[in-house]
């Protein structure tokens, strides 16, 4: 039976809209299911509902908000093998990545369980005679996320939980390729006792991410996703008074020093380039190595373990690399392949031809490895978002940091290296948002914040962590006095917070 995925506004899943898209298997390349487009008025319904809802869920006390997200916390943890599977169905990628993913989503949780203490503001005693000062931290109202394929669970999990906490209601829209995640999450949202009406997923394109941007009860948008999509979402939430946290694209490279542990990189690149298929914001898609020597025993290294990498359904034990989310983006991936030959670069591993077994209509792609690859070519100036790494041979350090500081995008950067003088610099001088020392995809943890700078960033807040609080709430500066009052008298009960 096809699933027929639509939309969860006020506490319920609706009935189908009037435009449908398909959902895929990326395993089988198989019809899943259809998802629903949403019109301008469903979204215009689900801004009303979450609008009618803001005022009770802004007056919970952060106390009792929290408690919520325990609960949803604890729902996540129980259902955790089902949503992963959900995952590695829609998305493709291998199920024990899918269960990392909710890992990383389930920190932000944790981290907004927090909400009383990252609610605190600031309070000065006799700014003035009798006079006290302090501020506090509110929510905005309606505020939107807007979520990419890549990761279904996480990155809603990057968003909503923090802004939920902090009082607003939230609209989610989801990747319109695996929407069945976001969907259970808002059921478990419903069962941990959020009120219906405080978060609902519309699913849908161009159409509903318009309304998003331009209706005037939405006071916030956040998005992950491509760099020309979030420059666009920038542009029109912006020119519509929007506050705006648009996360782009991104060209990570890792510098592997000579004097680096050559296995450990080895090691690292395989997993942060041909992990969930390259099809991650974090992976690292560039191999900078310093010297030729080094390049010429990285690639001896590596090309025998991208050829022999473990290639099909992410449902089955074992497997390292599962398909690319679409038929579409297959074709993509392979065009940028077809793209490096012609430029000159030298193809040490072609993974074009892959095929699984009993999957020959999946959408799968094996490892791919170039050598010799130059700052002009497409394969090193564009985002392939495939598994797909390139190598590039530069003569000392500091060539490395130029190369890197000069590419359009900021999101990610590693250096692989024994020496800390060599490390200490480069995360200094380098213009990356994120760094890791030998650390090959340096994602922050839940309570710091996450992104990129250059082109890889889109306003001034990261997501999640401290810049997450003040994305989802404004701040409210208070001075007082009071004059001399009556007093009330003697209370024996215990003190309690309601």
């Amino acid at each position: 039976m096809t699933l027929q995925l639509t939309h969860f506004i006020n506490g319920q899943r609706t009935g189908p809209s009037a435009r449908t898209q398909a959902v895929f298997e990326p395993a089988t390349g198989q019809q899943r299911g259809q998802v629903s487009l949403a019109s301008a008025s469903e979204v215009e319904n689900a801004v009303s509902q979450a609008k009618a809802a803001f005022p009770a869920w802004a007056a919970t006390t952060p106390l009792n908000r929290a408690r919520v997200l325990f609960r949803f916390k604890a729902l996540l943890e129980q259902h955790a093998d089902e949503l992963a599977e959900l995952i590695t169905r829609e998305h493709g990628k291998v199920f024990d990545d899918a269960k990392g993913e909710l890992t990383r989503g389930l920190e932000v949780v944790e981290f907004a369980c927090g909400i009383p203490h990252l609610l605190k503001g600031e309070h000065s005693e006799q700014v003035g005679g009798g006079v006290d000062a302090w501020s506090t931290n509110q929510p905005l109202g309606v505020v939107a996320g807007i979520a990419p394929f890549n990761f279904p669970a996480m990155v809603p999990m990057w968003m909503f939980p923090i802004a939920l906490a902090c009082g607003n209601s939230f609209i989610m829209k989801p990747s319109e390729k695996d929407p069945s995640v976001p969907l259970r999450l808002a059921e478990l949202l419903k069962d941990a006792g959020l009120p219906d009406g405080v978060f609902n997923v519309v699913n849908g394109d161009k159409e509903a991410v318009d309304v998003l941007l331009t209706h005037p009860d939405v006071e916030a948008v956040s998005f992950v996703g491509s760099t020309p999509i979030a420059e666009y979402i920038y542009a029109t939430g912006s020119a519509h008074g929007k506050r705006i946290q648009a996360l782009g694209g991104a060209k990570n490279h890792m510098v592997i020093m000579p004097d680096a542990d050559l296995d450990q990189a080895v090691n690292a690149l395989m997993g942060a380039a041909y992990g969930s298929a390259g099809e991650r914001c974090m992976a690292i898609s560039v191999a900078v190595a310093v010297g030729d020597e080094v390049a010429d025993q990285l690639v001896a290294a590596l090309a025998p373990k991208v050829r022999a990498l473990k290639i099909g359904d992410g449902m089955n034990p074992g497997m390292e690399m599962g398909p690319l989310v679409s038929a579409q983006h297959l074709a993509k991936v392979k065009g940028y392949v077809d793209a490096g030959v012609s430029e000159g670069a030298e193809l040490v591993v072609d993974g074009r031809e892959v095929s699984v077994a009993g999957l020959e209509d999946g959408f799968f792609i094996g490892g791919c490895l170039f050598d010799r690859v130059n700052a002009e070519m497409s394969i090193y100036r564009e985002e392939i978002f495939g598994p797909v790494l390139c190598v590039v041979r530069v003569p000392d350090y500091a060539s490395a940091v130029q190369l890197i500081n000069a590419h359009e995008y900021g999101n990610g950067t590693a250096i692989f290296t024994r020496d800390g003088d060599s490390a200490r610099q480069f995360c200094n001088e380098i213009q990356v948002g994120m760094v890791g020392v030998n650390v090959p995809i340096p994602v922050p943890m839940a309570f710091h914040s996450f992104g990129g700078w250059k082109r890889s960033l889109f306003g001034p807040l990261h997501m999640h962590g401290p810049d997450g609080v003040r994305f989802y709430t404004r701040r409210k500066a208070i001075t007082a006095r009071w004059p001399t009052g009556i007093r009330s008298g003697a209370d024996f009960s215990m003190p309690t917070m309601k």
